[in-house]
């Protein structure tokens, strides 16, 4: 298997820093696997991009170095192996409201005896079989990252269980749905924002796991980054 850039950097503990991008050419992917980002996250949660079109915007992004993070909609645990054996090397899932159902993302996403994830090893991830499949299931529960995304003050409640859940590598807190579920959207250096931030990475540190958050220009990646994301 490929083995994950992110996994890999976040393991030495270094920062990460991946792009999301909107449209689908997927000479936009292959462009910017090959300058050098850690990862590109393709959103199916909100955008129309079939499992066909993913499929090949990570195509092009194996060119380059870029690891691909899928986020699929809330709930979507049927379609993660799909995801996963189409080449993501990671899985951002939203809206993820407490330790249940982040156990529930880890079962989907990996193999036994971590998880239930169904075995073919035909696909890219394998990649088509080449993988003897002990060696394949063994790559593919270490190098596959899973990524709990916390949008609201009630699975804030939750930070600590849901980054106790073994399987579960990162905290992402989404300001924007956050600002929008609190009543002042759009404001993502509202005082609540900040307080979430904060909240979300006591809770990662707490347990040994890492954390992260969109950032919109280079002045808030400096200050997320001296935060630990």
């Amino acid at each position: 298997m490929r083995n994950s850039r992110i996994h890999g950097k976040l393991a030495r503990n270094e920062p990460v820093l991946f792009a999301t991008f909107h449209l689908s050419d997927a000479a936009l992917f292959e462009m910017a696997s090959l300058m050098g980002f850690d990862g590109m996250w393709i959103d199916m949660e909100h955008h129309a991009h079939s499992l066909s079109d993913v499929q090949n915007l990570m195509r092009a992004a194996r060119i380059g170095k870029s690891d691909i993070i899928v986020r699929p909609a809330k709930g979507e645990f049927m379609k993660l192996g799909r995801m996963l054996e189409a080449g993501a090397q990671g899985i951002i899932y939203p809206r993820c409201d407490n330790a249940e159902e982040a156990a529930e993302l880890v079962k989907w996403a990996k193999f036994p005896p971590l998880g239930k994830r169904g075995c073919d090893g035909g696909s890219a991830d394998n990649p088509y079989c080449f993988t003897p499949t002990a060696q394949y299931i063994r790559e593919a529960n270490e190098q596959t990252f899973l990524v709990a995304q916390i949008e609201d003050s009630d699975a804030l409640k939750h930070a600590d269980a849901i980054a106790a859940v073994d399987g579960i590598d990162v905290l992402f807190l989404g300001p924007a749905d956050f600002s929008a579920l609190g009543g002042f959207p759009g404001q993502i250096d509202h005082p609540q924002v900040m307080e979430a931030t904060l909240r979300v990475a006591s809770a990662a540190k707490k347990a040994g796991k890492h954390w992260g958050r969109p950032v919109s220009s280079p002045k808030e990646a400096r200050e997320m980054l001296e935060l630990g994301a």
